[in-house]
């Protein structure tokens, strides 16, 4: 399992949660508001402290956690309806999820999850 996490601007969530939930096993998602800066340009830095403050913008981050095959499919998706081709677009990235629990089936996922080598127990 793989959770993505990807910050987009909020102009294009419509088009990427659209594009995602017509993903044939699509595993379901979070999204929060969060504010974010790209880098300077080479070479520029900000002239003053308040610059540097206000160069952040609204932007949403999207998370989700799904099966290794789903990776490439849900990047790429991401990716195309992101996409308008100026700087501040967004940001995708992988990471490995070694244990997920669904609360709503605790009972099944606990028991895996409590057999795992160097797991605690549920509950600590």
């Amino acid at each position: 399992m793989k959770e993505i996490k990807a910050v987009v601007r909020p102009s294009r969530l419509d088009r990427v949660s659209d594009a995602l939930r017509r993903l044939p096993g699509f595993p379901g998602m979070n999204i929060g508001k969060v504010e974010g800066c790209s880098r300077f340009p080479s070479g520029q830095n900000p002239r003053n402290p308040k610059e540097a403050l206000t160069d952040f913008s609204s932007k949403i981050r999207i998370e989700m956690v799904c099966p290794d095959e789903l990776v490439d499919p849900v990047l790429r998706l991401i990716a195309d309806h992101a996409f308008t081709g100026q700087a501040g677009d967004g940001l995708v990235w992988v990471t490995e999820v070694l244990h997920r629990v669904r609360v709503v089936e605790k009972e099944a996922d606990l028991a895996a999850f409590a057999s795992a080598p160097g797991t605690p127990s549920p509950g600590h």
